[in-house]
């Protein structure tokens, strides 16, 4: 894989890609020097791409603190490694933003991953088609992160309703225990499917469950066409991930805003 022309694709179609009023999901539109998403109903909104130099970045900072804010939104700029200016990241510090950890762009070929999910006795995987699903989901989330997941229950059942097609979300149940969720998300006309969440309990750890999702995952995503599999992977996830043949392409740090 030609990781530099593999990266600047995902930039061209994944970071600068404009939705029109009428596709399904949420509105990515240009807007200046940046490429935003404007989530609605608890969905995630964010700026996904800018090309900024030292003499606009600040100007534009405000502009989108300013667009958001007046939405009563909070919002994630999602800064690549490779983003210009090169203090962008101090910029948006100044501009009252809280840095979250850093995460390593992993991509890979799908059909050079495992495609069949090789589960320990007595698990199963089940998919997530409503509130239901999404409680089970959550459930998993705060034993695997500990953190506060109201934002994330919100935009999952956000991407249930409004684009279902473009998501599946699967949660690995042991009898009744959910015990690892994740889902694959597929944005039409790209060839990237995006691999999100991938939490496991912290007692049913290292059983290969976790491999099981990507495996059920890269199938899903051959059988929809889709070339590559990306995923924004913690530190955790990241030497797995590498074992199963993803390469890195760069690091990204989201930078959130509260209004």
């Amino acid at each position: 894989m030609d990781d530099a022309a593999v990266l600047t694709l995902f930039d061209q179609q994944m970071r600068r890609r404009i939705t029109t009023p009428d596709t399904a999901g949420p509105l990515t539109e240009r807007a200046g020097r940046v490429v935003r998403l404007t989530g609605a109903d608890g969905d995630w909104s964010g700026v996904l791409f800018s090309e900024l130099t030292a003499d606009t970045a600040d100007a534009e900072i405000a502009e989108q603190v300013r667009y958001f804010t007046e939405r009563g939104l909070a919002f994630e700029w999602k800064l690549y490694s490779h983003d210009e200016p090169q203090d962008l990241g101090a910029r948006l510090l100044a501009a009252g933003f809280t840095p979250e950890p850093a995460e390593t762009v992993l991509v890979a070929e799908t059909g050079a991953l495992p495609s069949v999910p090789e589960l320990p006795d007595g698990v199963r995987l089940e998919r997530v088609t409503g509130a239901a699903g999404v409680e089970l989901t959550m459930r998993v989330h705060d034993q695997a992160f500990g953190t506060d997941g109201s934002r994330l229950r919100q935009q999952l059942l956000a991407q249930l309703a409004q684009a279902p097609d473009r998501v599946l979300m699967t949660v690995a149940m042991a009898g009744d225990l959910p015990v690892c969720a994740a889902r694959v998300e597929f944005t039409p006309g790209t060839d990237f499917a995006g691999l999100w969440g991938g939490g496991t309990h912290p007692d049913w750890r290292g059983r290969g469950i976790y491999r099981a999702l990507v495996a059920h995952r890269a199938e899903a995503a051959a059988r929809r066409g889709m070339r590559y599999l990306q995923v924004d992977a913690s530190d955790d996830s990241r030497p797995i991930l590498q074992r199963l043949g993803f390469g890195a392409l760069a690091t990204t740090t989201p930078y959130v805003y509260e209004p």
